[in-house]
């Protein structure tokens, strides 16, 4: 079947009422009765224009035919490509008949009409308005097909952040993103949707040798291969890094690269092999360029030199990790997860570890530090504009409704301090809405045991600081440090209230291990290390010592932590759950941050 037409099957399901349309007959002469079928007919056998010619005929008439005659008039014009003439006839029908009682076929048809002419925005506005239920798996197979034409990927987020909660929209993206993006901002936004909806075109596995959706039945070629492996301590390890590297795009004199985050964080690690050496450990680094190639992965994996890995750190796209997750488990290997947030990839995976916190661990431990303020149980939740704001925020709101905190507010804020001041919104406390600046300076001042605000827009902090002095709140304020710009914004944004930070990537400077390590960096790469490479540094630092002390074994999880102060950032925590359970969040104290928690 020819997928341009594919939804021609829908119009064969509604051939019966269309030939026969819910009109009393009474009401219509036999010649006219005998005309449309006659058309109908016509359109059938593909003579469109004899069909379109008698069809309008009816049309003219405003008899009970008419929105049936028009419905038929705008699938031949569709069928012609005359998307134009197609789309006025539909407009015609839902001007002319607006209680028709079909009119949902007539919306779908409009959108079909939209998406053959590239507005998706219109056929997804259209596709919204669709109530029938019976209509919902051909809209679905209307929005499959066309989504992969668009390989345009500012023009598919474009459609995400238009319509968030379309499934199809959100794997499309997906799909694009693992397919031809490399940026870390893309990777966080395809994790994140992944999380929500799912890894695009995946069957839920039912055996160990399902890869990439199908079963060792279907891809004879493409089981995994299992081994006999020594999990105990040994002499060295061998560690795989599966980023993509992209050597084929490689130029040595460029540094601002999409992916230079994977040759900071390689760059980080390889200082970190240097540290071990010296403590004795012999760690062997093995960096494979692994992009979004879920076969290439595969015939990586199927090497039998590979079968030797004691840690694999990445893939970063989902379908390779997914593979490469299901060969560590098979194969009592450990997979670092370097800078992903989804909880979901080391659920039922015991060997997998994220080195993020994750969102929901995130939200976990500012609730443990707002309840140790001791001042109350009201607070308010404000989130920015990015997806990654408020998926912390909604977290977060979960994690205070499970302590019975009581919410007074929670609101996606932008702009200026007085446009959020004026969002705010204190129903809980009966407060009502104000929008004038008079008003916001005189209202009755607002006593909450603490503010959330998630923001990855670094001048919406002082923003929002602002804001909540407009409106009078009193309370702690616990924001992400993404929130703020450290250069830009002066000491008193820090000092004027009670403020912390959550701040997972926090480098506490002045730390003596993270001077030396960064006087190294320098004389290696002659350049100040980004915290992609003191995250490297501190992962293959730890996992290192991991390897020496338990092999791959995790038997005595009370000590799967770090026990040194000598890491870059806040070090691991793994004793309770594979996601790691140290966030620091910081405070500004004695002129430089200092962690709290």
């Amino acid at each position: 079947m020819n997928g341009r037409f594919y939804w021609f099957t829908l119009i064969i399901i509604c051939i019966l009422w269309l030939l026969c349309p819910p009109v009393a007959t009474a009401q219509v002469a036999a010649d006219v009765q005998k005309q449309y079928s006659a058309a109908v007919t016509l359109v059938q056998t593909g003579d469109y224009e004899r069909a379109k010619s008698n069809l309008n005929a009816i049309i003219q008439q405003r008899g009970p035919l008419a929105p049936y005659a028009n419905y038929y008039y705008a699938l031949a014009a569709f069928r012609q490509k005359n998307f134009t003439q197609a789309r006025q006839s539909v407009r015609q029908l839902m001007e002319g008949f607006p209680n028709w009682r079909k009119m949902d076929e007539a919306t779908y048809l409009l959108a079909a009409i939209s998406m053959e002419t590239g507005q998706y925005e219109e056929a997804f506005s259209q596709l919204q308005k669709i109530g029938d239920t019976a209509l919902r798996s051909d809209v679905t197979k209307l929005e499959q097909n066309f989504l992969p034409r668009i390989t345009d990927l500012n023009r598919l987020k474009q459609l995400n952040k238009a319509f968030p909660n379309d499934r199809n929209i959100g794997l499309a993206l997906i799909d694009l993103i693992q397919r031809s993006a490399s940026d870390k901002d893309d990777l966080e936004l395809s994790d994140r949707l992944t999380n929500r909806f799912g890894v695009p075109g995946t069957a839920t596995a039912q055996s160990t040798t399902v890869i990439s959706g199908k079963s060792s039945a279907d891809r004879p070629n493409q089981t995994m291969p299992t081994s006999n492996r020594n999990t105990r301590p040994k002499g060295y390890y061998n560690v795989a890094v599966m980023f993509p590297f992209r050597l084929d795009e490689f130029d040595g004199e460029k540094r601002a690269r999409s992916n230079q985050y994977v040759y900071d964080l390689y760059d980080g690690m390889k200082m970190a092999k240097a540290r071990l050496q010296d403590e004795g450990i012999t760690v062997n680094l093995f960096a494979y360029d692994v992009d979004n190639d879920a076969n290439k992965t595969l015939e990586l994996l199927n090497n039998p030199a590979f079968s030797q890995t004691d840690l694999i750190i990445g893939p970063l796209y989902v379908e390779p990790n997914r593979i490469a997750s299901a060969y560590a488990s098979q194969n009592n290997i450990l997979l670092l997860n370097p800078i992903a947030t989804s909880s979901e990839l080391v659920t039922n995976q015991p060997l997998s570890f994220l080195a993020q916190p994750s969102v929901n661990q995130q939200a976990k431990k500012v609730a443990e530090l707002a309840r140790g303020l001791n001042a109350g149980r009201k607070a308010a939740i404000y989130f920015g504009t990015s997806r990654k704001d408020s998926l912390l925020a909604a977290a977060y709101l979960n994690e205070l409704k499970r302590q019975n905190y009581q919410v007074v507010d929670f609101r996606k804020v932008s702009g200026n301090a007085q446009a959020m001041a004026n969002a705010m919104q204190f129903t809980g406390i009966g407060t009502t809405p104000v929008r004038s600046q008079t008003a916001v300076s005189s209202t009755t001042p607002m006593a909450l045991s603490h503010v959330f605000f998630a923001s990855s827009n670094d001048e919406d902090g002082s923003r929002m600081l602002d804001a909540l002095g407009r409106r009078r709140v009193s309370g702690s304020v616990i924001a992400t440090a993404s929130a703020f710009n450290f250069y830009r914004n002066s000491q008193s944004t820090f000092t004027r209230r009670d403020l912390y930070l959550l701040y997972p990537d926090f480098i506490d400077t002045s730390r003596e291990p993270v001077i030396e390590f960064e006087e190294q960096y320098v004389t290696k790469r002659n350049t100040i290390p980004s915290v992609f490479a003191s995250e490297g540094y501190d992962m293959m630092l730890f996992f290192g010592r991991q390897l020496a002390k338990n092999g791959m074994q995790l038997r005595n999880r009370d000590s799967f932590r770090s026990d040194t102060d000598d890491y870059i950032l806040s070090g691991f925590d793994y004793t309770q759950t594979n996601e790691n359970q140290i966030v620091p969040i910081v405070k500004y104290e004695d002129g430089r941050f200092v962690k709290i928690n």
